[in-house]
């Protein structure tokens, strides 16, 4: 399995400004093969940060959503609204049990 976790600093404006495009990638991305989940979210205790939290079966499952139209859409959306940074890492992990 492969997890991607990002985040995202940027202004609670251009959040809300990016909010219509977020949903419609999140939308989507989870309908994509190999796709296990695929999550925005703004932090709590910091609404200029947003988290991405995903989970895809296979490297080549991520892959083809990197040059999918949707993700497309949604870097231009971003270009209209830069962030500060972006922070985003890549792990191949395996489920454990703790049971």
């Amino acid at each position: 399995m492969i997890i991607v976790y990002g985040t995202i600093e940027t202004s609670a404006d251009s959040i809300s400004a990016l909010t219509d495009a977020i949903t419609a990638l999140e939308q989507a991305t989870r309908a994509e093969e190999g796709c296990i989940d695929y999550t925005f979210s703004v932090a709590l205790s910091d609404p200029e940060c947003v988290r991405i939290s995903e989970k895809w079966e296979s490297m080549d499952a991520l892959k083809a959503h990197m040059a999918m139209p949707h993700m497309a859409e949604f870097q231009q959306a971003m270009g209209a609204h830069p962030p500060r940074a972006v922070d985003i890492k890549f792990y191949q992990a395996e489920e454990i049990s703790l049971s």
